[in-house]
């Protein structure tokens, strides 16, 4: 037992090391988790053999759970609100035409029964959060045109669409009896949807208005929470990934409390999730059986990159005025990852024989997307002219509450100011903070207590961060062009009397706002209710 522990152990303290170096190798960490399980594999150097899919499909959906859980526990609303159509229609239109699309090409150009390509396209048609991710924070790359917020709501959303066409596909090839496929549908995005609802309604009222939860154990409240949305869709004949992510959506957009302890303690988990999903999918492959698949392995995923879904995203992001870089770039940035792998594993365990060889295809089809599509991605990004350097994809809800204990702000003096014309230590710097420097004209100087504030210089202040208490919120609004408003004054846009605009981040910039000023597009906006 002890032997066993101490290598499971040393398999997540290699893949943490991966994760640290696999910017110096060019390669998303995400491929080295997969190596490192085929280095402990059959074919590798410690011949460990492994073939249990049914104890590899549960592994890996316990995994899954708690990695569909965070997609939505980490979207930020406010921001996912302005593309939340346009995510969703990706997310099941899309996975849908992608999976059609894949189906008929595999008939066609690889010989499948039509059956088993659609097996194929149904385990296929999903884009992996993880990966997509992993990539976009780990090169610290922000898309413009809110197109960072698609990609997380598409990639976080639609695997339930891909797991239930997984399951109409079992059904289709006899390894399970799914009943009337229509009533199944139905029954699942319904059950699903109820779920995720009602069990979210219930963690947030026991959590703000009852003491039931103990101080401390806001976490394993939490853990119990997501694993019984599972169970409980999943027992009524619900998609329970649905149930798990509208029920992650909702109580990471709520104002319960300790939420900061819970991000951080879940982002761990779902980090340790994938790294055991990735590391058990290659130590389930057999890289001795992998060429004879790679000609298989390349069409599929040409199929994917270059036809199905460049179709199903032009399809659906063109009407919705989406501009034709921006489709390129969604187009490129649909990487297949964890999920395929695991409705693999779940399609081989209920007994599905096909003529090829499912999960190894499925595996290399993940190998390459990754490491093809991922590793271009800053590439194509910056090519597109995509990139927007001004924001942070590294952003979540919880993000402004976070970021650093020195907070900046730039103050101009302007002629007149109760400030110009005195030394800084006679005017009324706000307790905790601090002038750190003086700009005057092309001058930047320290300044001590003698140092004469002049009109029209720019004092730069470090000041405390505030922490909201828990009935208080704090939010952080991105003004894109569509956004209402927009090119509006403060004093235009009719705020309640509990809602103040407490400060607005403007390129570098911070800018305490009257009812004068005017909200443009690009301005970072802090409200306060």
């Amino acid at each position: 037992m002890a032997g066993y522990v101490l290598g499971i152990a040393f398999i997540i303290l290699l893949c943490i090391i991966a994760e640290k170096f696999s910017g110096y190798f060019g390669m998303p960490a995400l491929i080295l988790f997969m190596f490192i399980g085929m280095l402990f594999g059959c074919d590798g150097i410690f011949k460990i053999s492994f073939d249990d899919f049914t104890l590899a499909e549960t592994v890996c959906s316990l995994a899954l759970v708690f990695i569909m859980f965070y997609g939505g526990f980490s979207t930020k609303w406010s921001a996912a609100k302005p593309v939340a159509g346009r995510a969703i229609s990706l997310s099941t239109l899309g996975v849908i035409i992608t999976a059609g699309i894949t189906t008929v090409l595999c008939h066609f150009l690889l010989h499948m029964s039509l059956e088993e390509s659609f097996l194929v396209g149904a385990v296929l048609s999903s884009t992996d959060a993880a990966s997509v991710f992993s990539i976009l924070r780990k090169k610290k790359l922000n898309l413009k045109d809110g197109t960072a917020s698609i990609l997380e709501v598409e990639s976080g959303s639609n695997d339930p669409i891909a797991y239930m066409l997984t399951i109409i596909a079992i059904s289709f090839l006899g390894a399970s009896d799914s009943g009337n496929v229509v009533w199944m549908v139905v029954l699942q995005i319904v059950v699903g949807i109820l779920v995720g609802f009602l069990l979210s309604v219930v963690s947030i009222q026991i959590t703000t208005k009852t003491n039931i939860v103990s101080d401390g154990l806001d976490t394993i409240f939490m853990i119990a929470m997501v694993l019984g949305c599972y169970s409980i869709a999943a027992i009524l004949k619900g998609n329970a990934y649905l149930s798990l992510y509208i029920y992650g959506i909702i109580i990471g957009n709520s104002r319960i409390s300790n939420k900061q302890t819970l991000v951080h303690f879940f982002d761990g988990v779902t980090s340790l999730s994938q790294i055991l999903v990735f590391t058990l999918i290659g130590l389930l492959s057999y890289p001795s059986q992998m060429p004879k698949i790679i000609p298989t392995a390349l069409v599929i995923v040409a199929i994917l990159t270059f036809v199905a879904r460049p179709i199903a995203v032009f399809l659906l992001m063109l009407p919705c005025r989406c501009g034709l870089r921006q489709c390129l770039l969604i187009s490129w940035a649909g990487l297949r990852g964890a999920s395929s792998c695991v409705f693999a594993i779940m399609a081989v365990a209920s007994g599905v024989t096909m003529k090829q060889d499912l999960f190894h295809i499925v595996f290399m089809v993940t190998l390459f997307s990754v490491a093809f599509q991922g590793g271009l991605l800053p590439l194509i990004s910056n090519k597109l002219r995509m990139v927007d350097s001004e924001a942070d994809v590294r952003k979540t809800f919880t993000d402004y509450q976070e970021e650093t204990a020195l907070q900046l702000m730039r103050m101009y003096i302007p002629e007149g100011h109760s400030w110009a014309n005195r030394k800084v230590k006679e005017v009324n710097i706000p307790q905790g903070s601090l002038a750190l420097m003086i700009k005057r004209n092309k001058e930047t100087m320290i300044p001590k207590g003698d140092t004469m504030i002049l009109p029209n210089d720019t004092v730069i202040l470090s000041v405390p961060p505030y922490v909201p208490s828990e009935d208080e919120k704090l939010e952080e609004i991105v003004i894109d062009q569509a956004h209402k408003w927009c090119r509006k004054t403060i004093g235009e846009l009719g705020l309640g009397d509990d809602e103040l605009i407490a400060m607005i981040f403007r390129n570098e910039e911070t800018i305490i706002p009257d009812g004068k000023t005017t909200i443009l597009e690009g301005d970072r906006v802090v409200l306060y209710r």
